[in-house]
């Protein structure tokens, strides 16, 4: 009986089983690649290709914590209903028949392989649509867009390999950095303000005055139209203008939000910390584009081990509390997730840089990464497995 609780409660909201998966396939994946490179062994049944590790983290990794988010907080939008039971199972497994056709993809047709981890995001995009169309939320059909463009670039990806094109590959990989970025901006420009201020006012505080609209607007604007160059292959110097437009108008909105306030609150604090690896990254992309720099792994890895790792675990970490009944605090021992993954983008950025030797850093980082992503599963799998503590569903 109590086994067939917990499954039930395991798939009451679509938060739960992407939550964890995404954080076991995480350090799962990185561990696999960083074996794979460092030439430990590689248990998979062929050396996966120069872009594998790129594409799990982008197209695997990533669609699980958006599926996750999306697909909770479509719930508050809206008013629906959650994506719940066999729905909700079925999803779930299709990501799963993604991510293992991708780790045995020298032992499987690779149109099977493709077919197979192609359909998640526009089958997400679908439902996703169909909800927010049905209640007329109008706001957020953007993300709509935004994952039905991501599932053009892992269908690029994915002709790279058929065609032999590497160039389709670069595209695929630029596409979903580009996209991925411009969602933290969007859905992180709206939550971190949102509950910092929320928390202080908790505690009689008062809050930062609000950016202006145009803060926003450039800081987005300039962020997709950079995203739109790169996609043209625009000149250098027009791709790095616009990416140094918008790590600057991106770092003036993170200034606005004063998140200096909420040192005293972990959950909050990773938030800011997070979108400030967003600026920081676009900073380097201009740097590369004119010239300054000529390593791509720097801004790759303070977008991918930066913003995008801390930032899915910040949320996860708030969401599994909040959406399960449960105060909005950090389990005991939630403060070492935090501290193992900045020190794994640390570590990754030192690596890129130079700093470190290529092995025995990637190594390190590879370890603060997997550490942070396996004690979020071990401290954080029993809230998400386990029913409300007041008896309400979800």
């Amino acid at each position: 009986m109590e086994r067939q609780v917990h499954s039930s409660a395991l798939f009451a909201f679509p938060f739960r089983p992407f939550f964890l998966l995404c954080a076991a396939y995480g350090a799962l994946s990185v561990g696999l690649w960083v074996a794979a490179v460092t030439g430990l062994g590689n248990p998979l049944p062929a050396l996966p290709s120069p872009q594998w590790h790129a594409h799990e983290m982008l197209y695997g990794f990533v669609p699980a914590a958006i599926a996750g988010f999306l697909l909770t907080a479509m719930c508050n939008w809206t008013g629906a209903r959650p994506l719940a039971g066999p729905g909700l199972v079925a999803l779930v497994l299709l990501w799963l028949a993604g991510r293992l056709a991708m780790c045995l993809q020298g032992a499987l047709p690779y149109a099977l392989v493709a077919a197979l981890d192609g359909a998640f995001l526009p089958l997400l995009a679908l439902y996703a649509g169909t909800v927010l169309w049905r209640s007329r939320n109008q706001r957020n059909y953007g993300l709509v867009a935004v994952l039905l463009a991501l599932a053009v670039g892992n269908g690029l990806m994915h002709a790279a390999v058929v065609a032999r094109q590497p160039a389709l590959a670069a595209t695929g990989l630029a596409l979903g950095l580009d996209l991925i970025a411009l969602l933290m901006v969007v859905v992180a420009g709206r939550i971190t303000p949102a509950f910092s201020a929320n928390w202080l006012r908790g505690r009689g505080g008062s809050t930062p005055a609000p950016a202006p609209a145009w803060v926003a607007y450039a800081a987005i604007g300039s962020l997709a139209a950079m995203a739109l160059a790169d996609l043209l292959r625009a000149p250098a110097a027009i791709t790095g203008t616009l990416a140094l437009l918008a790590g600057l108008a991106n770092a003036l909105r993170l200034l606005y939000w004063a998140g200096w306030r909420t040192v005293r609150e972990p959950l909050l604090w990773i938030l800011h910390l997070a979108y400030g690896f967003i600026a920081l990254a676009l900073l380097l992309r201009a740097a590369l584009q004119f010239g300054l720099l000529h390593n791509p792994s720097l801004w790759h890895h303070s977008l991918g081990a930066g913003a995008i790792g801390i930032l899915i675990l910040g949320v996860m970490t708030r969401v599994s509390m909040g959406h399960t009944g449960r105060p909005l605090r950090l389990l005991p021992g939630g403060l070492l997730i935090f501290m193992s993954v900045i020190l794994a983008a640390l570590l990754r950025l030192a690596v890129a840089a130079g700093w470190l030797p290529y092995q025995g850093g990637l190594w390190a980082s590879a370890l603060a990464w997997i550490g942070a992503y396996v004690l979020f599963v071990l401290l954080y799998g029993p809230v998400l497995w386990a029913p409300r503590p007041d008896g309400k569903p979800g």
